[in-house]
């Protein structure tokens, strides 16, 4: 803006206070953030002060906060979905109810902006899972606020577990990849490329947004600080319901969805496959004689614990953990390692069931498919965090289970070319089968 203004005005403190004055507006989402961003774009916490390069009437110039209270209904907020009890702390503590999401955009700026760029907030605490570490994501709240200014540009960081998955992001992936104003989203595989020393399962991704200007998608793969893959593609594929993350992968998805065949996701349970979560520890005895899978080792407990799927006890079934580790050294692994359970046996919900199949042959046909770099290429394609429920083996297609599988049948049977038989071979390694690790 300086640059580009210094021939309409030529003086160097007029044209400084025409930008900051008419041209650049910030909306913080904490006090402090508020003051630090002043510091930066006025080089002072206080807009309204000596040392502000433009001076204002009020010490906030046109870098605001206003503090917002979440509207709490059944203990969670109506606008954010954040738990009361978690983030109900008291007066004086940061509610972290933020202005952008929590009252209509066009209450808060009532004019047009050409540019909207943003690093959102990320998640807020839900009050769920293990010891209340569940997270809700907030981020898609904020890019759809934005959407909502109607910019000619916008442009924002997000995690890019959204690409395929994540807590109450269907509807905002769905929105997304049929937005054909996302013109370009640079992909980092790892975040701590872009926020050294930051772990964020599954990356973080920023993409630009086009008001004016529809079409494909430049898809830009980063990777330690190299661009290791660019391409123009529609943002959605046909026969996907997610953002396929590798651009190489494209055709060898295509290829395998042309088969039209099953896929592998009929053949996997939902989570706590035998209706539990956990159970007590307990020995073997007469009562406790159904052998019990769980994280950490095995266990027994009673028949009658069994609440559903009963009939599996006795039947030919392999088990998979239900997680596994999203950030695990490159090449990857993807799913842990699974193997055939014993007979008159169940899990907890720290693992999946796959099956139950008609013979011990036929487990053992089945982790030898699994245990294909091809196999856990496609479940790749759907694992967007250590999360690796059932839905993640929808892009794989069931094979004969009568015999075994290799990666060189299932390249021939699909017709891979040596180039994408080698994108599969960099991003996948060996699967060294022994024993289960639990993820």
């Amino acid at each position: 803006m300086n640059e580009g203004l210094k021939d309409v005005i030529p003086d160097p403190q007029k044209r400084i206070d025409h930008i900051l004055h008419n041209q650049v507006y910030g909306i913080a989402i904490t006090q402090l953030t508020a003051l630090l961003t002043r510091r930066s774009v006025y080089c002072s916490k206080d807009a309204s002060g000596k040392y502000s390069l433009s001076h204002f009437d009020n010490s906030d110039g046109n870098i605001r906060f206003k503090e917002t209270k979440h509207l709490w209904e059944n203990g969670s907020c109506k606008y954010c979905g954040a738990s009361k009890a978690v983030q109900d702390r008291g007066k004086g503590k940061e509610a972290h109810a933020y202005e952008f999401i929590h009252r209509r955009i066009q209450e808060i700026i009532n004019m047009r902006f050409d540019v909207v760029i943003s690093n959102p907030p990320y998640q807020l605490s839900d009050g769920g899972g293990l010891g209340g570490s569940s997270a809700k994501p907030i981020y898609n709240m904020f890019v759809e606020a934005a959407k909502k200014l109607n910019p000619k540009y916008l442009v924002m960081i997000i995690p890019s577990r959204w690409f395929a998955g994540g807590k109450g992001l269907d509807e905002f992936r769905d929105s997304m990849l049929s937005d054909s104003k996302i013109r370009v989203l640079n992909d980092y595989m790892d975040a701590a490329d872009c926020f050294p020393g930051v772990e964020i399962k599954g990356g973080v991704c920023y993409f630009l947004w086009n008001r004016d200007n529809e079409g494909k998608c430049k898809v830009i793969t980063h990777k330690q600080g190299k661009i290791i893959s660019e391409a123009l593609r529609p943002f959605k594929e046909e026969g996907s319901n997610v953002f396929i993350r590798y651009n190489e992968a494209v055709p060898i998805f295509k290829k395998v969805n042309s088969f039209k065949e099953k896929t592998f996701d009929v053949f996997v349970s939902t989570r706590q496959p035998f209706g539990f979560s956990v159970l007590p520890e307990h020995p073997k005895d007469k009562l406790y004689n159904v052998l019990l899978y769980q994280r950490g080792g095995t266990t027994y407990c009673k028949e009658n614990d069994v609440r559903r799927n009963l009939e599996w006890l006795q039947k030919p079934k392999v088990l998979i953990s239900k997680a596994y580790n999203a950030g695990d050294s490159f090449p990857h692994q993807v799913i842990n390692k699974p193997f055939i359970a014993s007979s008159n046996s169940a899990c907890t919900e720290t693992y999946l069931v796959i099956g139950p199949f008609e013979s011990k042959q036929y487990c053992e046909n089945v982790i030898s498919y699994i245990q294909t770099k091809f196999f856990r290429l496609l479940v790749l394609l759907r694992k967007s965090s250590q999360n690796a429920a059932k839905g993640v083996y929808e892009f794989v297609p069931v094979q004969d289970f009568s015999k075994p599988w290799t990666d060189a049948e299932l390249y021939k049977k699909y017709g891979l070319t040596q180039k994408e038989i080698d994108f599969i071979e960099s991003m996948i390694k060996p699967m060294e089968l022994g024993g289960d690790s639990n993820g």
